[in-house]
């Protein structure tokens, strides 16, 4: 009887020693975007490069605590390199917003001497869990083998609608598609003759 109670103890002392098994996020276009007539675009677009800060540029997701603390989440991380996916979100978006499918991220375009390139470079990428998400993105858009760009600056705060981590990253997804609507206003200025 000893040896069964022994195993048994042993059994439960491991399963109360097992960690918590991680998540992974993606960001993703905003469906709730919709073109208009004056934005359709018949060029390829092709987003990226796209940087983010060193501070969130890291497989956790990092969130503010406070003014002065962070966290990083073991058991949050991003599915692909933040970069990545903010691309392939805004590519997303631009799809919608463009009404057009002739939009990737760089890592999946052919370059097209007609393209409109899209450069993106977050400033602050902000997660307060449970309150609000915050995201400074300077971005400009030429074409191709052009030097005149039209560029601009989206600073947006987007709350989060409930607890957990999928009401953080739908939050980030949401504030990329305001910023999508800008570069998206920016293109459709750029294309008028």
């Amino acid at each position: 009887m000893r040896p069964a109670l022994l195993s048994l103890f042993l059994v439960a002392l491991l399963a109360g020693c097992s960690s918590p098994r991680a998540s992974f996020y993606r960001l993703s276009a905003d469906p709730s975007l919709a073109a208009t007539a004056a934005r359709t675009n018949s060029r390829q677009v092709i987003v990226g490069p796209v940087t983010v800060p060193d501070l969130v540029d890291r497989p956790q997701i990092v969130t503010r605590n406070t003014n002065n603390e962070v966290a990083l989440n073991e058991y949050a991380r991003w599915g692909e390199p933040l970069n990545s996916s903010i691309a392939s979100a805004i590519a997303g978006d631009l799809t919608l917003l463009l009404a057009s499918d002739r939009v990737a991220p760089a890592t999946r375009a052919i370059a097209d001497p007609q393209a409109w390139r899209v450069r993106v470079d977050i400033q602050q990428f902000e997660s307060v869990p449970g309150d609000a998400v915050a995201i400074d993105a300077r971005w400009s858009v030429r074409r191709f083998a052009d030097d005149n760009a039209l560029s601009g600056r989206s600073l947006v705060r987007e709350p989060v609608n409930g607890g957990g981590w999928d009401a953080l990253v739908a939050a980030h997804s949401r504030a990329l598609g305001s910023v999508s609507r800008d570069i998206a206003d920016a293109i459709a200025r750029g294309a008028s003759p």
